[in-house]
């Protein structure tokens, strides 16, 4: 049985105090929620101290992006799995269509970034989905294929077992459309498919795929009846804690 996960991706958003005040409000409106896992992905400078705060929480955190070096180096400005390891994190958001879009990082990158993050001892939240164009030219799937395959292929079984792939269909990323149900659930059996093909029926059935494209607490639920989407990638509703938690408690 697949636990659930809902992940909040904060993006450029939130200073100092602001981090603070968000995860005192969350933690008691999710400190009963034993059904799912729960994440937050804050910006790299508030990390160390959303972790303290934090400590002892069922609220884990992930990095939104990290380096595909490993180790130490002269990479000016990139921040290593190794440091984000350090900061507490247990999770990293790898190819976020905001950084396909407009840092092209390609499927390539994801998939050293991936490798990157796993000899950290991250679990890396992988994410994958097609632009407008794409899905109106029928190439969804060619396209989504191609960014499992490739974003994953050459990992052993037991790295695969530390993968969440996160499907987000570009077009429903910030601009208040969503695909229905049916739409994303369609996309996540078609991934799950993928991963049987290429790396055995038992592993695509252990593995994690995530929704992410203007989830919110009105469509939450109905999202998560479907069978093959075990959890969310929250953007905008994961900035407010009443609007998170309401997501997070979506039983």
């Amino acid at each position: 049985m697949r636990r659930p996960v809902i992940v909040g991706n904060w993006k450029m958003f939130k200073l100092l105090s602001e981090s603070v005040e968000l995860v005192l409000d969350l933690k008691p409106k999710v400190v009963n929620s034993h059904h799912c896992d729960i994440v937050v992905a804050p910006p790299f400078t508030v990390l160390k101290t959303v972790n303290d705060r934090l400590e002892g929480s069922n609220i884990k955190t992930a990095g939104q992006n990290l380096c595909e070096q490993t180790g130490q180096g002269a990479f000016t400005g990139e921040i290593s799995g190794a440091m984000l390891k350090d900061l507490g994190c247990c999770y990293v958001i790898i190819g976020h269509s905001e950084r396909r879009q407009y840092y092209q990082e390609t499927n390539d990158i994801v998939s050293k970034k991936t490798r990157a993050a796993l000899n950290a001892g991250l679990k890396p939240i992988v994410c994958v989905g097609e632009r407008l164009e794409e899905r109106e030219n029928n190439e969804m799937e060619k396209v989504v294929g191609q960014q499992v395959y490739d974003g994953l292929s050459g990992l052993t079984e037991q790295e695969l077992s530390l993968i969440l792939i996160a499907y987000e269909p570009v077009w429903a990323i910030g601009t208040g459309r969503t695909a229905t149900p049916e739409i994303a659930a369609s996309m996540h059996k078609f991934i799950r498919s993928v991963l049987s093909k290429n790396w055995g029926k038992e592993l695509s059935e252990n593995i994690r795929i995530l929704y992410g494209g203007s989830v919110k607490p009105d469509n939450i639920s109905s999202l998560m009846a479907e069978p093959d989407i075990d959890g969310a990638l929250v953007g905008g509703a994961s900035l407010e804690a009443n609007s998170f938690a309401q997501i997070v408690n979506y039983k």
